[in-house]
């Protein structure tokens, strides 16, 4: 069992910038894959970024890329999310979720929630314009 907490939302002006986290606990973070999706009032849950284990590839959803970035630090059972110029529409809770990797998936990333095993409680993101 891996438990996620997640912090560092909060109310932030459009253009400004906030940094997410994500510690585990329960089991090393270096066996999972580790993803962010949100999900905004009266609208599915959406991903946002995914990471492999060993932080050699990142992929990002369209309308955050060049302003999203995620990483891992591993030693510190922590992922990340660092997001600038924000803007009112990523407004959302958002999560962080953790992909139990098997013998053959090892580097395996993805964007499908199906996907991932374990979810944080998420985290309030407020962008006001």
């Amino acid at each position: 069992q891996v438990q996620l907490v997640e912090s560092g939302g909060g109310l932030v002006q459009a253009g400004g910038s906030l940094r997410l986290s994500c510690v585990a606990s329960g089991r090393p973070l270096h066996g999972y894959g580790m993803g962010w999706f949100r999900r905004a009032p009266g609208k599915d849950r959406e991903f946002v970024a995914a990471i492999t284990r060993d932080s050699d590839e990142t992929v990002y959803f369209d309308s955050v890329k060049d302003r999203f970035t995620i990483s891992r630090d591993n030693a510190k059972n922590t992922a990340y999310l660092h997001m600038n110029n924000l803007k009112p529409e990523d407004t959302a809770v958002y999560y962080c979720a953790a992909d139990r990797l098997g013998p053959g998936f090892s580097s395996r990333i993805t964007s499908r929630a199906s996907e991932y095993d374990y979810w944080g409680q998420g985290t309030q993101v407020t962008v006001s314009s």
